[in-house]
């Protein structure tokens, strides 16, 4: 009886360690084995989080033997972390944090992340510096002296607030600087305890739609000609305009920046399971269109514009096939 229990220990081991190898690996699908793969997204009221549940769907429906699932996570700052340690596979990342890791500079310095791989360029990630009517605010400059919310402490939108604030000749000394996730700054606006705050997603943003249809939410315009002096300076950003309607209220274009989504990897995986990934998404694009609005941008022709770092070889490979 010992001696059959020590035999099912050891195959259930045995079994175990085979599941993390074809998972880290990749597997080739051929094979029937179960591939598990961990998608990192973002907070529930973001983009990547319905965009990550639809990524895993199609994985489940198209790729034989996939076990994916998506997670809700700090996004991109956490994904790339989440990524170096193993706990995730692939993850949702902006291009300029993905930039960061590979080439340790901002809050990858002296932490620098190898192993990254791309897989797909997705779509325009728009920087919103939000406020509210009543507070009178209507350029960046206007911000001096105010409460704002530049994103979480390290994180990706905290780099883009200051890169931009700094455009206009703006530093921390002259705000007064709060450091709450986009979720937060919003609810901070809605109680009047900041003056604006910075959220870095797709449009329309559930969070901003909120405030917008419980207060006069306003996003503040970032000058052309700015934007154009930031983009010589980063080149990871694009001019980007949020067409008036996209909020309850918004009455006019407003010209602001983006940045964009990426999906990435590891080397850990390989570079067939890289290219079977993005061939079911980009063969089932319409479930990406069905989770969020900014499924429309996603497009096989724009997947390598905005890849900051070096490609998935079978992905790349797919994405360069007509």
């Amino acid at each position: 009886m010992k001696k059959a229990m020590k035999k099912l220990m050891v195959a259930g081991v045995l079994c175990m360690a085979g599941a993390a190898f074809l998972a880290g690996c990749g597997s080739d699908s051929s094979s029937g084995g179960k591939q598990f793969l961990n998608i990192a997204t973002g907070g529930t009221a973001g983009t990547y989080y319905p965009l990550g549940g639809a990524l895993a769907e199609i994985l489940n429906q198209n790729i034989k033997g996939m076990n994916a699932s998506a997670q809700s996570t700090g996004a991109s700052v956490a994904n790339v972390n989440m990524l170096k340690d193993g706990s995730v596979d692939i993850a949702f990342i902006q291009n300029d944090i993905a930039y960061y890791a590979a080439n340790g500079k901002e809050m990858f310095k002296d932490n620098k992340v190898d192993s990254l791989r791309g897989l797909a360029a997705l779509y325009p990630e728009t920087i919103q510096f939000v406020t509210t009517q009543d507070k009178g605010i209507k350029t960046i400059a206007d911000l001096k002296g105010k409460k704002v919310a530049v994103g979480a402490s390290g994180s990706g939108a905290e780099a883009n607030a200051r890169q931009i604030l700094e455009a206009y000749g703006i530093t921390y000394n002259d705000i007064d600087v709060q450091y709450l996730s986009f979720g937060e700054a919003v609810d901070a606006l809605k109680d009047g305890n900041v003056d604006a705050g910075v959220v870095v997603a797709g449009f329309p943003t559930a969070a901003v739609q909120d405030l917008a249809a419980n207060k006069s939410a306003a996003i503040v315009d970032i000058d052309p000609k700015i934007s154009d002096q930031l983009m010589q300076k980063y080149p990871y950003y694009t001019k980007m305009v949020i067409p008036k309607g996209t909020y309850s209220g918004q009455t006019e274009d407003v010209n602001t920046v983006a940045v964009k989504c990426v999906i990435v990897g590891t080397t850990k995986l390989s570079d067939e399971m890289g290219g079977e990934i993005v061939k079911a998404l980009y063969t089932h694009l319409d479930r990406m269109k069905a989770a969020h609005a900014v499924g429309k941008y996603i497009t096989k022709d724009t997947a390598l514009e905005g890849m900051s770092i070096q490609m998935n070889a079978g992905a790349e490979k797919y994405l360069k096939s007509n």
